[in-house]
């Protein structure tokens, strides 16, 4: 039964990566305009023959029929070999392997900070829901959780950056000698961004599940048996509790890596979020196609760690408990 399980998983991821890449090349040549702006001004575009910009098209690839470029994108997936870059002619790939690592600091970074203040949090306000301290957190990361990233960056710009002048607000130093610190202090403001957006949703999420095993038949009784509080929150609650939050913070991972384009762009991030941004910006095809298909996989595979991981956490889902 597992094996079948695993090939029915595996062939749903298939399928969703299948549809993905479909999308992955369509979205691209759905967007208003075309790359060809990149060659020239509109006045210098307007000048140009049809036989002119179909030889500029057809020299870069996209001048070719539809199917005929669906095929030569796969076959680019598939042997990675993504094109060069229409804005810079560099190798995709070798732009995608600069931005992803700094994309990688970034998400790494908020999602640590964001599991740890938002479970820690929704831990206690699950406790304490009926005290003064439960509804405050309550209603703190409801707010939190109703905030554009984008305005919260602007605001945090604002107040740390130009108001209070004590942390960079764009880029990060990636000059030679730079110390680990540098990196830190100009990662601080994305990393809060991110973290205070995300945890609110991660803390009514944890809340939510810890007030329901609390509040179940099981450990009511063992309450009314006499069993210390304490005891049944450590032993029997926690547990069961934050096995959903666990499948809910890997997908995280790979929502915050795509939310990043957002952040990315505010602080001038050098990450894969602004290096897609000014790609859709420039209508670079080869460069937004590729990274689409990082976000894509970033997605799937946290989704599918998920999936490998929750049985080494839960013995039911092994045994197939509950069936």
């Amino acid at each position: 039964m597992t094996w079948r399980y695993a090939a029915g998983r595996l062939a749903e991821y298939a399928a969703v990566l299948a549809v993905a890449l479909t999308l992955n090349f369509a979205l691209p040549r759905a967007l208003p305009g075309g790359p060809l702006k990149l060659f020239g001004s509109p006045e210098a575009l307007a000048r140009l023959t049809t036989d002119e910009r179909a030889q500029i098209a057809t020299q870069y690839g996209f001048g070719k029929p539809l199917p005929e470029q669906f095929l030569d994108y796969l076959g680019g997936v598939f042997t990675l070999n993504l094109g060069t870059s229409l804005s810079d002619g560099r190798p995709v790939t070798e732009a995608l392997g600069e931005a992803l690592p700094w994309t990688l600091l970034l998400v790494g970074t908020s999602i640590v900070a964001t599991a740890l203040v938002g479970v820690t949090f929704g831990v206690v306000g699950a406790l304490r829901r009926r005290k003064g301290k439960g509804s405050g957190l309550l209603g703190t990361a409801i707010v939190l959780d109703s905030f554009p990233q984008f305005w919260l960056g602007m605001l945090l710009i604002v107040l740390f950056g130009v108001q209070l002048q004590v942390l960079p607000t764009f880029g990060v130093s990636g000059v030679e000698g730079v110390t680990v610190t540098g990196v830190l202090v100009h990662l601080t403001l994305p990393v809060s961004t991110l973290t205070l957006t995300g945890m609110g949703y991660l803390f009514l999420y944890t809340r939510s599940s810890l007030l329901t095993v609390l509040t179940s038949e099981p450990i009511q009784h063992a309450h009314a048996r006499g069993v210390p509080y304490g005891r049944l929150v450590r032993r029997h609650a926690l547990r069961p509790a934050l096995l959903p939050v666990h499948t809910i913070l890997m997908m995280e991972i790979g929502f915050l890596a795509a939310g990043s384009i957002v952040v990315e762009t505010v602080f001038a991030y050098p990450g894969l979020g602004r290096l897609t941004f000014d790609a859709i910006t420039a209508r670079d095809y080869p460069l937004m196609q590729g990274a689409f298909l990082v976000l894509t996989l970033m997605v799937v595979l946290m989704n599918a760690l998920a999936d490998a991981t929750y049985p080494l956490l839960d013995p039911r889902a092994r045994t197939g408990g509950g069936r």
